[in-house]
């Protein structure tokens, strides 16, 4: 490694001249350098070799763009007023060499480590190891997303240096306001461009991308013919109204035929229910039309009335609607709406307001009618959400009381950290229980569980109505948010959950990152892990709204029952 300053020279300057490493800012390179050995830490998901390269690439150019911010100020106004360190250009030196060298030792010690690091989650996970070999291509994929990422930057710079030149010669702009009105106009039209091209539900790319995955079939869903379908012959619910998501939903699950079967008495055709994003104009006609759907399967006569809430595409999990139709044997009905046809992480980014739209005015609506029926003769009325839909449905509720009063029980499965009921009943949980498995109020209406084992040893009186969240210790959705950037999170200074490495540690805006990425391959690891919680999904069940009489050996024949059909193609 070679140090030498920019422009060559050897007298002593006045200011420090600038030092780089093979044509890059030193102390960019030097932090750089830590935010790759921080980021091959282990994080939340296990990773590929090549997927954990891109993420220390991309990790790596933002600390270096940090380095450079930081290094700044310091060459200009404090390193001037250090005339010792001037003159004495050794000792500067020396200490440029003894920091290189520790960088460089502390980003190959990581490199080494990594495999090891990512094999201590696998085996939390059961996930087949990998080997270090593997791991030290790592560092090549790295550096070539961190050249890429860094030429791009540069010729963005020098775009921004082109306009403050045209802005001062052609239209006779300042130049000291020029070099400030350039990057203002690049980075509106930046945030403008993702905005409103790469994100936006109502922008043409993003139609033309999910538009016609929206308007597919999955293979071996077909129009159902039982009129308890939305979208059967009987349904003012159109098929093709029904949206990808909301076709595989109504053509789920088990019929009466299979019901009789697993449980061993006459069943009821499951009702399910559904409006897609173009069944109509607005979500008010949208709810209309699930309170019509409703009235027409006389679902209001069923034991059981689930309202759901969705994710971005409009998915409800196989698992959990499965899982009730099977507790209650038909005996039940589910109602749900698509607000999106966006995958959830985009979704989460520009349709959170549509989410949570969507579930106030359904589950209002339902719950308004639900209401003026006399008292007995009601069905138990009961919220689910998953991920982004349990955001959707919690947000029909301005706080615990409330849900608490206006239904006979709830399930949220993996919900996102920024979940507003969720983050106030986690904040005010009993003092001394962790985060990542809080006790709130001794456990007497709200509930959470990370795995059938911790579900089943809480004690204590858990009065109706029952609130249970679902959440993995490993779960990225459950523990990304902002704060991650600045600040270690409680689930990180306590003790790991059960599937969280115990090497893991917090680094600022690093941690930030890992976590982010691990939310794209949430779903890779085994059921039980990550964002999959369809092993777990029955027993929420049967905890927060089971039938009397109903024995755990019940709800292990449901799961055996979910997981073979989990397992068909």
């Amino acid at each position: 490694m070679t140090l030498h300053s920019a422009d060559g020279a050897t007298a002593e300057p006045q200011n420090p001249p600038r030092v780089t490493v093979l044509g890059l800012d030193f102390a960019g390179l030097v932090v750089a350098l830590l935010f790759f050995a921080w980021s091959l830490s282990p994080s939340l998901i296990p990773r590929e070799w090549y997927y954990q390269g891109s993420v220390s690439g991309v990790t790596s150019i933002i600390g270096y763009g940090i380095g450079v911010l930081l290094a700044f100020p310091a060459r200009r106004w404090i390193a001037p007023r250090l005339t010792w360190w001037h003159r004495r250009h050794t000792v500067r030196v020396v200490a440029q060499i003894a920091v290189a060298i520790v960088t460089v030792t502390t980003v190959a010690g990581s490199l080494f480590a990594a495999a090891d690091w990512q094999n201590e989650v696998r085996a939390l996970m059961g996930i087949e190891q990998t080997t270090g070999f593997a791991y030290l291509r790592t560092g090549l994929v790295s550096v070539a997303v961190f050249v890429a990422v860094l030429f791009l930057a540069r010729g963005v710079r020098r775009l921004g240096r082109g306009l403050a030149e045209f802005l001062a010669s052609r239209l006779r702009v300042p130049v000291a306001a020029a070099g400030i009105l350039a990057p203002a106009i690049l980075a509106v039209a930046a945030v403008v461009f993702v905005d409103q091209v790469l994100l936006a539900s109502s922008s043409t790319a993003a139609r033309v991308v999910f538009a016609d995955d929206n308007n597919s079939t999955d293979p071996g869903v077909s129009r159902p013919q039982e009129p308890e379908r939305s979208g059967s012959p009987a349904s003012a619910s159109s098929w093709e109204g029904l949206g990808r998501q909301g076709r595989t939903f109504v053509d789920g699950g088990m019929r009466t035929g299979e019901l009789t079967a697993l449980n061993g008495a006459p069943a009821l055709e499951p009702i399910r229910v559904y409006a897609g994003l173009d069944a109509a104009g607005t979500t008010g006609e949208q709810v209309q039309l699930i309170l019509d759907e409703l009235d027409r399967t006389e679902a209001w006569d069923r034991e059981i009335l689930v309202v759901a809430g969705t994710t971005g595409t409009g998915w409800v999990n196989p698992a959990a609607a499965d899982s009730i139709e099977m507790i209650y044997n038909g005996n039940s009905a589910i109602a749900a709406i698509q607000y999106s046809f966006l995958p959830s992480w985009i979704s989460f980014l520009v349709d959170g307001s549509a989410a949570q739209a969507a579930g106030d005015e359904l589950i209002s609506g339902v719950h308004e009618r639900w209401s003026q029926l006399p008292e007995g003769q009601r069905p138990k009325l009961v919220v689910y959400g998953e991920s982004l839909g349990s955001q959707s449905a919690e947000a029909a509720f301005d706080d615990l009381s409330e849900l608490r009063r206006d239904v006979d029980g709830a399930l949220f499965v993996g919900p996102p950290n920024s979940n507003l009921l969720w983050r106030t009943i986690i904040d005010d949980r009993d003092a001394g229980s962790p985060e990542v498995l809080p006790v709130h109020e001794d456990g007497r209406g709200v509930r959470f569980a990370t795995d059938v084992h911790t579900l089943g040893s809480q004690q204590g009186p858990w009065d109706a109505p029952r609130i249970l969240y679902l959440q993995h210790a490993s779960d990225p959705v459950v523990w990304w948010g902002p704060r991650l950037l600045i600040e270690r999170p409680a689930w990180l200074s306590e003790p790991p959950g059960q599937d969280r490495s115990p090497s893991m540690r917090w680094y600022p805006i690093v941690t930030f990152w890992q976590v982010a990425a691990d939310i794209m391959v949430g779903t890779l690891p085994p059921v039980g892990h990550g964002h999959n919680y369809e092993d777990l999904i029955p027993y929420g069940w049967a905890a927060v709204t089971a039938p009397a009489e109903w024995t755990l050996a019940d709800t292990q024949r449901v799961a055996e029952a979910v997981a073979r059909m989990g397992d068909e193609p």
